[in-house]
């Protein structure tokens, strides 16, 4: 049960097993398929944190990140490519490589490819400031492994991280018409250990994140 509004919470699940498919017994051809379509959904997240090397996973030690902002959605990510990362500040140091239902990454994808929807870059002058630029869908059963692999390589000690991610405004809960209120406009959620001031407005109940926001 949350303390506060807008705190994450892991909610029971109330997801039921039909009677026949839990009857049906899971033939050898059905477990290959399965196994075969779990391997194809996993995340592989490629790294060049050092001397320009590319490679599968972390370094030995989780590296030190003080802020990592990640821009969730098209719309997020062209903010950031319009307003952040115009610049020659920043270089790009990691790619995700993903496949689902709406995503199809290349099997051959490096760092900063042409058909890759999730990039990693590192502010030059602090390289301890991350950005993630993510345009693409990742699919409710990947969501934890995104999370786990990405955070998996970050010192958790000291990191602040920010979330942008949008939502259309016909979602948006309020008693207002919603034909009055400004677009685009921005609200806020934060967590309890956040103490610095927030620059927006905190998003009122019963609005919600969804999604890999909300994870």
């Amino acid at each position: 049960m949350a303390t506060f509004f807008g705190e994450g919470v892991v909610a029971p699940s109330r997801a039921g097993v039909d009677d026949e498919e839990e009857a049906r017994e899971e033939t050898p051809e059905d477990r290959e398929i399965r196994r075969e379509l779990e391997k194809k959904r996993e995340i592989d997240i490629l790294w060049t944190l050092k001397s320009g090397a590319t490679t599968e996973s972390c370094a030995d030690e989780p590296f030190v990140c003080s802020k990592f902002i990640v821009a969730i959605g098209r719309n997020a990510a062209a903010f950031l490519s319009s307003f952040i990362l115009d610049s020659v500040c920043w270089e790009a140091v990691g790619v995700v490589k993903l496949w689902n239902e709406w995503c199809r990454t290349s099997s051959t994808t490096n760092v900063l490819p042409t058909d890759s929807f999730c990039l990693f870059y590192r502010l030059i002058s602090d390289p301890t400031v991350l950005l993630c630029q993510c345009s693409c869908y990742v699919a409710e059963d990947q969501q934890f492994q995104w999370l786990e692999k990405v955070f998996g390589c970050m010192q958790k000690e000291g990191l602040q991280v920010t979330i942008l991610s949008t939502c259309p405004v016909a979602d948006y809960k309020t008693q207002e018409s919603t034909l009055t209120l400004p677009s685009p406009f921005l609200k806020a959620l934060k967590t309890k250990e956040f103490k610095e001031q927030v620059c927006c407005p905190l998003l009122e109940q019963p609005n919600i994140v969804r999604d890999l926001p909300a994870a």
